[in-house]
């Protein structure tokens, strides 16, 4: 599971009918120095993932790639890459640092 922010919303003018009733988003992976700074942005490369949640605009979610993301809807088959599965509350997370280093500094 990889975490993200909610940075749009898709409409689509013909879909196929294993997704019909889905909603899809666009999400911006949070890389680890942003999760650490705290600062609301993603700062990867954005995706579209298939939601049933509803988050909000700007939100940050948990996302699962591949295979997974198309679990929902076995044993049937869905054109589905990115699955939302849930709506972070919050995160408290502390990166590691190596002994000796300081926060910042290169390893």
């Amino acid at each position: 599971m990889k975490f993200g922010i909610v940075t749009g919303r898709i409409t689509f003018s013909r879909v196929d009918p294993a997704i019909a009733d889905t909603r899809f988003l666009i999400v911006e992976p949070v890389t680890a120095e942003n999760l650490a700074a705290r600062n609301g942005k993603g700062g990867g490369r954005e995706l579209i993932a298939a939601d049933q949640m509803g988050p909000r605009m700007g939100q940050m979610v948990g996302y699962v790639e591949g295979r997974e993301g198309a679990a929902p809807w076995h044993p049937r088959r869905a054109p589905v890459d990115a699955y939302i599965s849930l709506i972070v509350e919050g995160v408290d997370y502390h990166p590691p640092t190596r002994k000796g280093k300081q926060d910042g500094q290169r390893i």
